[in-house]
């Protein structure tokens, strides 16, 4: 199995540097990293030629210009570049911990989608690791910068390969860490372009996959990830994005008319 791992990101360059470090620490390198560019400035771009050279594997940049939060449009672009058979999501302000890919190769199953969580960590914490550069790569529930939700920091393999299935699902969705085979989100189209602004890309694509027969997978206690701490991000937009995924509900709209084919 091919694995892609895509990172999005917007004009914060050290935190996209910490994220890239915690890339290189993982047991199990993906086979291509695709950076989507959500249309940062130069100081990104430098970074990345930085690390180009020291990546064991492609290291690929997808840039479009900056017309305000276009995310569901640069994962697809992202998507399209793929070559790999499973896509593995994660964002530029996550520090994926050492087993991260290798935990979500361990957890893939036909007929599945996953859809993890993330551990946020504290303002003080964050701007330590991105000053540093030096992500951790142990962390336990008593580590210190750890916000709410400390058990989630708990990596248990031995519950997780079987707990992970049998959970009871809900839609709700965690952009930041979420793997799919690249042919179910072919099938429905990928994300919807049309979401534009903050909020609900990511479910209105969680809800057609399972509208298409793909059921979601919770990982339990495995691909664990940090989330450094932002200011929260405006969601003034959130209430017409709700509304417009929920219109689409109503009609049984699987695949959107703008998505992942126009990138194909």
């Amino acid at each position: 199995m091919k694995i892609s791992l895509i990172i999005t990101t917007y004009n914060r360059p050290d935190a996209l540097a910490a994220v890239l470090e915690s890339v290189l620490a993982q047991k199990r390198m993906p086979d291509e990293v695709i950076v989507g560019d959500d249309g940062s400035g130069p100081e990104t771009r430098e970074v990345l030629r930085d690390y180009e050279s020291r990546f064991p594997v492609p290291l690929v940049h997808v840039w479009h210009a900056d017309k305000g939060f276009r995310l569901a449009e640069i994962r697809n672009k992202c998507i399209a570049r793929a070559t790999g058979d499973y896509i593995i999501q994660t964002d530029g302000d996550i520090i994926m911990l050492p087993h991260f890919v290798a935990d979500h190769a361990a957890l893939a199953r036909r007929g599945y989608f996953a859809r993890g969580v993330r551990v946020r960590l504290s303002a003080a914490r964050s701007a330590e690791i991105c000053r540093s550069g030096r992500p951790p790569k142990r962390v336990s529930v008593f580590s210190r910068g750890l916000l709410r939700d400390r058990l989630k920091a708990w990596r248990l393999p031995w519950a997780g390969r079987v707990i992970s299935y049998r959970r009871k699902t809900t839609c709700g969705a965690i952009g930041c860490n979420m793997a799919f085979w690249r042919d179910d989100l072919v099938r429905v189209n990928g994300y919807d372009d049309c979401f534009t602004g903050w909020g609900y890309e990511d479910t209105d694509l969680l809800m057609r996959l399972m509208a298409a027969g793909v059921r979601m997978m919770r990982p339990y206690r495995m691909a664990l990830c940090l989330h450094l701490w932002h200011p929260e991000k405006s969601k003034h937009d959130a209430p017409e994005a709700r509304a417009y995924m929920e219109s689409k509900m109503a009609r049984g709209e699987l695949r959107p008319a703008h998505g992942l084919a126009d990138h194909l």
